[in-house]
């Protein structure tokens, strides 16, 4: 077993059991005891560390898979008792309530920002939870912020593939970029160090030829990515303006317990045995599982030198799409059923019934490189593709998504 530290005295094992809890004294008494119980065959110190300044460690078993050793740094005797706050919008979508489980992991304080009438049963026991307006150009969130230190902004208008908007930009951009601006203006006025901002790789396009990564060139092609770009750059603006912290994440496609639209629909294609013409598919896509997703969210909410930063995150194994559909399919306990089609007729007959973006979805590469991430934060994805993708299908199963639309 190997076990290594960020710069931020976060350390993470594999392999450990469920369920248990202990704080130590230090950082070097805590390592040595779990040594001497047997926990740990072997220790690689990814960074040097000064043991002394470490006040305590405390260890956190929060998934059979994980162990994370959370440790707390007092530099010149500052005290690091203070729990901090943070405010979540976007918490009753298919990320939030993840989200908040993984921050009262750090022992946060979590808010989870609702809108009038929305249901917060499923948010996990000890979030808080404020009322506010649905985010516009004119919302109100003072009182929302009160004794916040960190808003992680994930409420958005999420992409649509049928949108029936007549204007479908304006509509993003009411949300995305105006909402957030608003959102982000009273934060800082409100005395709030830090935003999160949950922005989408697609701020860069739709297809790569080599991995994206945060200098890439910004070339969005749909409503959607133009919203984010904008809402981007103008977060960067405020941030000069006011001394607030922004921090903007970039997932790629999002998976998990909750998926919705495509990802949902190739479930339950593959569930019933559907055979599907894409063997002949060699591409290269990216995608990150929903709670690797949260645990970077979470390092980015927290970690001192995340501040003014930019990370593309991924669950850093990139597959084609029938690869894709073979892990799918075991995760199911299913067989996939591929077979050979020339993509140069799938992409004509994606022209001849106007599906050319969705065939281009399945064939053309997708890829970010979220090395920036694992370099200045440590952060390691707590979850493999394959553990995802199992996590997943028990959800599907369990919730009989089995139902083709």
């Amino acid at each position: 077993m190997i076990v290594w530290i960020s710069p931020h005295f976060r350390l993470v094992a594999s392999g450990m059991p469920f369920g248990i809890t202990a704080e130590l004294g230090s950082a070097s008494t805590g390592i040595r005891n779990l040594e001497n119980a047997g926990h740990f065959h072997g220790l690689g110190w990814r960074d040097s560390v000064d043991l002394e300044q470490v006040i305590y460690v405390l260890v956190i078993f929060r998934e059979p898979e994980t162990l994370l050793l959370k440790m707390n740094k007092g530099e010149n005797g500052q005290d690091m008792t203070k729990t901090p706050r943070i405010l979540m919008t976007g918490a009753t979508g298919f990320v939030g309530a993840f989200l908040a489980k993984r921050l009262l992991l750090e022992n946060l304080r979590v808010t989870a920002a609702v809108l009038e009438g929305e249901e917060t049963a499923f948010l996990p026991s000890g979030v808080a939870t404020v009322v506010v307006p649905p985010l516009s150009e004119l919302s109100v969130y003072k009182a929302a912020f009160q004794g916040i230190d960190t808003v992680i902004h994930l409420a958005a208008r999420v992409h649509i593939m049928q949108d029936t908007a007549a204007d479908p930009l304006d509509e993003f951009r009411k949300v995305n970029l105006h909402g957030t601006v608003r959102l982000a203006r009273q934060a800082a006025a409100a005395g709030v160090k830090r935003l999160v901002f949950i922005s989408t790789v697609k701020v860069h396009g739709e297809e790569t030829d080599h991995p994206y990564c945060e200098l890439s060139p910004l070339a969005p092609s749909d409503p959607y990515g133009i919203s984010k770009s904008e809402a981007e750059a103008a977060l960067h603006r405020i941030a000069a303006e006011t001394g607030l912290e922004v921090v903007i994440v970039r997932p790629p496609l999002v998976y998990g317990a909750g998926v919705k639209a495509n990802f949902l629909k190739l479930m339950s294609i593959i569930d019933h045995g559907i055979p599907l013409p894409f063997a002949s598919i060699s591409n290269k896509r990216s995608l990150v599982y929903v709670e690797n997703l949260v645990d970077a969210v979470a390092f980015s909410a927290t970690a001192a030198n995340a501040a003014g930063q930019t990370y593309l995150v991924s669950d850093n194994d990139d597959v084609s799409t029938p690869e894709l559909i073979r892990r799918l399919a075991g995760a199911l306990s299913r067989s996939s059923r591929l077979l050979p089609l020339s993509p140069t007729l799938m992409r004509t007959a994606g022209k001849m019934f106007g599906k050319s973006q969705s065939v281009e979805r399945l064939l053309g590469s997708l890829q970010v490189d979220s090395s920036k991430i694992r370099r200045e934060l440590g952060w390691v994805p707590p979850f493999t593709m394959e553990q995802g993708l199992k996590k997943t299908a028990l959800w599907f199963k369990g919730q009989g998504c089995g139902v083709v639309k």
